[in-house]
């Protein structure tokens, strides 16, 4: 029988910063727009809303449309997620509800659709689809969190660009701009697509929301139309350098809780598990190097969409079990990360599945695996760890052991017992 390492309780410490006044910083940063030269008493105003969790997003949204309110103006929530919730106008309505985004809660209607018009087509001859009823308001206004994408790199990452391109290109959007992306580059295809597209739609600008490790908002940031291209690459800088991360560079296996659209737009976010380039290896520059993952099940929000499950090297039966394989299947075709559809070696039990990948590792004695443990890629505030890195959590001063060594906790059936 496999002997497991025992693992004991470690919290990083990150930097602390968040908006004091919500209500009040999303005005001031909404009058930097000068919206009362531009929004006219009864017009109407889409403001983008997309499938992350987003910390304290329904709020955000409520104020943005009070805001267009005392404008005289009628704002609405349009929708942003490209194929997500299964590419169906119901499904993204239900995932807002699932993230706090409501009629109620935001005090203004939702209005949701899948038909796209074409707004524009660049040089290299592809179509620019946008979202047929935020093309048919007044103006737009992007509103949308700002960080490191799973998948691209360079200036523009996830951020208001993606989601004014991406986002509100629905389903066939969305599959057409990844689809430019893989000759491309996601870089070249924003600088070609954005002026088109800002030229062609009403979009007054955009609110970006930055946040922090520690899951605050760390920064509201206006920016008008005509300045996104040149604004926002630093906004990306300022994100990467609050985000949380695992906090070791080399792991043998890391056991992630759950994955879910509401977590990462890969169920899990590759700039935390080190897989941002290929789904089973970090690049030889790229931290952490993490060689076996395993994963154990799936959030209740993302309604069964299971993208991501293929940059597990193990999982759990139950996954896949409760796995929705059209969303999934539809969401990886959109996206062209196919193999993040892929279903790896499962088990009934975590033990079994434990015991599988540590059997792979190597040399590397069972009870001396360098092991973590998340709930999630957003939950890190406490990471379970196990006793081999017990000397080097002594010597790090943004580390805090806040448990000693203890047997790795398994129910009566072999299932982890979560600590969180």
């Amino acid at each position: 029988m496999t002997t497991f390492p025992k693992i004991f309780m470690v919290q990083p410490s990150w930097p602390r910063q968040e908006v004091a006044d919500l209500g009040s910083t999303v005005k001031t940063q909404l009058d930097r727009l000068q919206l009362a030269d531009r929004v006219k008493p009864g017009q109407t105003v889409a403001v983008t809303a997309g499938s992350r969790g987003i910390v304290r997003i329904g709020e955000i949204l409520r104020e943005v449309a009070s805001c267009i309110r005392g404008l005289g103006a009628v704002p609405f929530i349009v929708t942003a997620m490209g194929s997500h919730a299964g590419a169906t106008a119901s499904g993204q309505r239900q995932m807002l509800s699932n993230l706090g985004i409501t009629e109620s809660a935001c005090g203004c209607e939702i209005r949701a659709g899948m038909e796209t018009i074409v707004a524009g087509q660049t040089a290299a001859g592809f179509p620019l689809h946008t979202d047929r009823i935020a093309s048919e308001a007044d103006h737009i206004l992007i509103c949308g969190r700002v960080k490191p994408h799973t998948g691209f790199t360079g200036s523009y990452q996830s951020g208001l660009c993606k989601m004014m391109m991406i986002g509100l290109g629905n389903e066939l959007g969305a599959t057409t701009y990844h689809r430019a992306v893989r000759d491309l580059g996601f870089q070249n295809v924003v600088e070609t697509c954005v002026p088109i597209l800002l030229e062609k739609l009403p979009v007054l600008g955009g609110l970006a929301i930055i946040e922090s490790a520690h899951k605050q908002v760390a920064q509201l940031a206006s920016i008008p139309a005509d300045r996104l291209l040149l604004d926002e690459p630093a906004l990306l800088k300022s994100a990467t350098s609050l985000m949380a991360r695992l906090p070791f560079d080399v792991c043998d296996v890391l056991i992630v809780d759950e994955i879910g659209k509401d977590i990462s737009g890969t169920g899990m976010d590759t700039n935390v598990v080190g897989r941002k380039h290929h789904d089973h290896e970090a690049e030889s520059d790229e931290v952490p190097r993490v060689k076996r993952i395993l994963v154990r099940g799936l959030t209740e929000k993302t309604h069964g969409n299971a993208l991501g499950i293929g940059m597990a090297e193990f999982c759990r039966t139950q996954l896949v079990e409760r796995m929705d394989r059209e969303a999934t299947v539809v969401n990886a075709m959109a996206s062209g990360h196919v193999t993040g559809a892929m279903i790896p070696v499962h088990f009934p039990t975590d033990r079994e599945m434990l015991a599988a990948a540590i059997s792979t590792l190597g040399l590397t004695p069972s009870d001396q695996c360098r092991l973590l443990w998340i709930r999630n890629t957003l939950a890190l505030s406490t990471i379970a760890t196990s006793q081999a890195y017990w000397e080097e959590v002594a010597s790090r001063s943004d580390l805090t052991a806040a448990s000693s060594p203890g047997p790795l906790p398994l129910d009566g059936s072999g299932n982890l017992i979560a600590p969180w």
